[in-house]
């Protein structure tokens, strides 16, 4: 049984007969050396990034070309073998995590690693499944445009997981999720056909939205092996801001007022005061940016991206400033500054950037990430947390993240003297299905922007809508009715692999 934050323990993983075979037929197909089945370079891939989902994978296949993505799913589908795709391995709810019985082999797409080309004119860049992000930015950048998606993630996370979990991250705020960035795709669907998406059309009234349907599909209906990814200009000037205020509402009320007063606002990151404290006491070398203590502080980052400034132009501190000072004044905000350095600002992402660490540092804890329509979130905030202490005496609830597009990350952590496997097997069922029910009363989703894979199954299963369930069963079953496409995740069907 695969239980959350138990120890991985590295065995051997015995072959079924159709496993054996397929490896047996790819090696003419594929070569070798796209096959592992070393178990010390297999183990590493068989856990989530949180540490918490183990599974087993008899081998890994590690394509170089989308011909050979399609050359395994074909003879997969055929030998009746289940595959789990794989990028960066970075998810957060065990969406590329193999199953325990080792039913499944793990189909890296790391080696799809190239950026295809850059149009500077269309302001787009084809770039492989494999890519990583950070990879990307730095090749955009050095044609001076940007890819205007980041996460904590970014020098692990590949562009096919992004795509195929809707990936946002902190700039989401003006540029909306991948789902917004993506233009198009290729993907090898799961009769082994390609699916070449990637020429990006104006106007194509030619049915089904398949780009569409295959972003944030977790790779269970087509494989991701390229995208098209828009592109903004460079920035030329940021400034970074930090405010502290005494809750949430306030905060939504600063963001309002800067978003009527401009469209520069590129970023706006809601942290409690104990969370940063945390983060103070974990990561050493930090500080916090203002004197004195405050119940909840903000992180805002302004920008400009001209490539030709224009003469006497407010400048993003200039903006900054102007926007916060009446904000002080009038008490919304009870203290601010902006960086003065880069350095600085840098330094101010990093203290965000660190929560996740510090928090997980702090013990067992379960992480939700969750959205609710953007004006409830902040009552939200505070009344979900309450609410989850008071019904779970000794935990401590906490929620962060992006306030401006309505979601947060919001965890409860484990009583102090609890043991971590006791505790998410006596406790965390209870708790998650509480919190999920405030989310659902909320009018909200159990899952913002992390994906549902396996850990929110049974809860995606419990609370969605009976016409979103019908349809993704539908979807499914239409598209992989044996169920080989990383079974398990997102989607459940009545039959199960048989792993022949």
């Amino acid at each position: 049984m695969n239980l959350p934050g138990l120890p991985h323990v590295l065995r051997a993983v015995a072959m079924t007969p159709g496993q054996t075979a397929l490896l047996d037929h790819l090696r003419d197909r594929i070569g070798s050396k796209a096959i592992i089945t070393e178990r010390d370079a297999i183990a590493p891939w068989e856990t989530d990034w949180r540490g918490r989902w183990h599974g087993h994978a008899p081998a890994l296949l590690s394509p170089g070309s989308t011909q050979e993505v399609a050359a395994i799913v074909a003879a997969a589908r055929a030998a009746g073998v289940a595959l789990v795709p794989q990028g960066g391995n970075t998810s957060m709810v065990g969406g590329a995590t193999p199953p325990e019985d080792g039913s499944a082999l793990i189909l890296s797409l790391r080696r799809l690693n190239r950026v295809r080309g850059i149009d500077t004119h269309a302001n787009l860049a084809i770039a492989e499944a494999g890519v990583i992000l950070e990879t990307l930015h730095q090749a955009v950048a050095a044609e001076g445009r940007r890819f205007p998606l980041t996460l904590g993630s970014r020098g692990s996370a590949t562009i096919g997981g992004l795509v195929s979990t809707n990936a946002g991250g902190t700039q989401v705020l003006r540029w909306g999720t991948m789902r917004g960035l993506v233009a198009g795709i290729e993907a090898v669907l799961p009769d082994g056909s390609v699916h070449d998406g990637l020429a990006v059309l104006k106007k194509d009234n030619r049915g089904y939205d398949l780009t569409q349907l295959l972003i944030g599909a977790e790779g269970t209906l087509g494989i991701v092996t390229a995208a098209a990814l828009r592109l903004a200009p460079a920035i030329t000037a940021r400034a970074v801001g930090w405010a502290g205020c005494a809750n949430p509402v306030d905060a939504l009320a600063l963001l309002r007022r800067m978003q009527a007063a401009t469209d520069r606002i590129e970023s706006f990151e809601i942290i409690r005061g104990d969370s940063l404290r945390r983060v103070l006491d974990h990561v050493p070398g930090t500080r916090s940016p203002l004197a004195g203590q405050h119940a909840w502080h903000v992180l805002i980052e302004a920008v400009a991206s001209d490539p030709e400034p224009v003469p006497g132009a407010e400048s993003p501190a200039g903006l900054l400033e102007r926007l916060l000072a009446p904000a002080l004044a009038d008490g919304l905000i009870a203290d601010a500054v902006v960086a003065a350095s880069e350095a600085q600002a840098e330094a101010f992402w990093r203290l965000r950037e660190s929560l996740s660490e510090a928090e997980r540092a702090g013990g067992p804890a379960l992480q939700f990430d969750i959205s609710v329509p953007v004006e409830a979130m902040p009552r939200f905030m505070l009344d979900a947390a309450a609410a989850a202490e008071a019904r779970f005496p000794g935990t401590h609830a906490t929620a962060f993240g992006h306030l401006g597009d309505g979601n947060v990350h919001f965890h409860v952590r484990a009583p102090t003297s609890a043991a971590a496997d006791r505790w998410y097997a006596d406790e965390a069922p209870a708790i998650t299905r509480f919190v999920d029910d405030l989310v659902v009363a909320a009018g909200g989703s159990i899952s913002a922007e992390h994906g549902i894979g396996q850990m929110k199954l049974a809860e995606l299963e419990r609370l969605g809508p009976p016409a979103r369930l019908h349809a993704l069963r539908a979807i499914k079953a239409a598209l992989d009715p044996a169920g080989l496409l990383n079974p398990g995740k997102l989607v459940r069907l009545a039959r199960e692999p048989a792993g022949k």
